[in-house]
């Protein structure tokens, strides 16, 4: 099988079996997105939409809180992984959205990366999800499921995969490319004892051929 037929089959797949796939986070407007994604860094989406209520009805903006300090943040996310430096990077994120960009999440991926706490996934994610930016997030699952299919080769980082699979996604298809990766790998193709009896594109999977006699 070609790389080519593989992109095709899985990208069929998806279309078909998953033409809805959006964020698991719970947010009403972009300033509590990319707070959503900042304390989802190596936390579950579920420990954080339990987080997120409390903190987004003590601080519903961004001027809100550009006025707490992280001490004040800190005890709304302490049961989010690394709450200390999440919440110092929330309040400097606060910060410089209001004095920087009128309290208003910036669209340009580049001015987003400049924010505390958000990184290029980060950016990516935010972008994709609020103005379906063509770009390919990568987290854990998009990374590992990635590999297991056999849509990327030889890919040692994110940023390795995140260019490999656009340069084979349809750049329309890229927003919510991200989102089938994702949830695929959460429900599926998980990290530890994949469900390949009730994979839909385990014929399509390059791991799942080695493991069979495959190549």
């Amino acid at each position: 099988m070609t790389i080519k037929q593989r992109y095709e089959g899985v990208i069929a797949y998806f279309q078909q079996a998953m033409p809805v796939a959006e964020s698991e986070l719970n947010y009403e407007n972009p300033f509590q997105l990319l707070v959503a994604v900042i304390l989802s860094a190596q936390c579950t989406d579920k420990r954080v939409n339990i987080t997120t209520p409390a903190l987004f009805e003590a601080f519903p903006t961004a001027e809100a809180m550009a006025q707490a300090s992280a001490e004040e943040i800190f005890p709304y996310i302490r049961s989010i992984s690394y709450p200390n430096n999440k919440a110092r990077h929330l309040a400097g994120m606060a910060r410089m959205l209001v004095e920087e960009f009128g309290g208003e999440v910036p669209s340009d991926l580049k001015e987003l990366q400049r924010l505390p706490g958000v990184g290029r996934k980060t950016a990516n994610v935010v972008g994709a999800v609020v103005w379906q930016k063509e770009v390919m997030p990568v987290d854990t699952h998009v990374f590992r499921v990635a590999a297991r299919i056999g849509l990327v080769r030889g890919a040692k980082t994110p940023l390795q995969t995140e260019l490999q699979l656009e340069r084979h996604i349809p750049s329309h298809l890229l927003p919510i490319a991200h989102h089938w990766l994702i949830l695929h790998g959460r429900y599926t193709c998980t990290a530890r004892n994949p469900k390949c009896d009730k994979c839909g594109i385990k014929g399509l999977c390059r791991d799942f051929s080695i493991k069979n006699g495959g190549k």
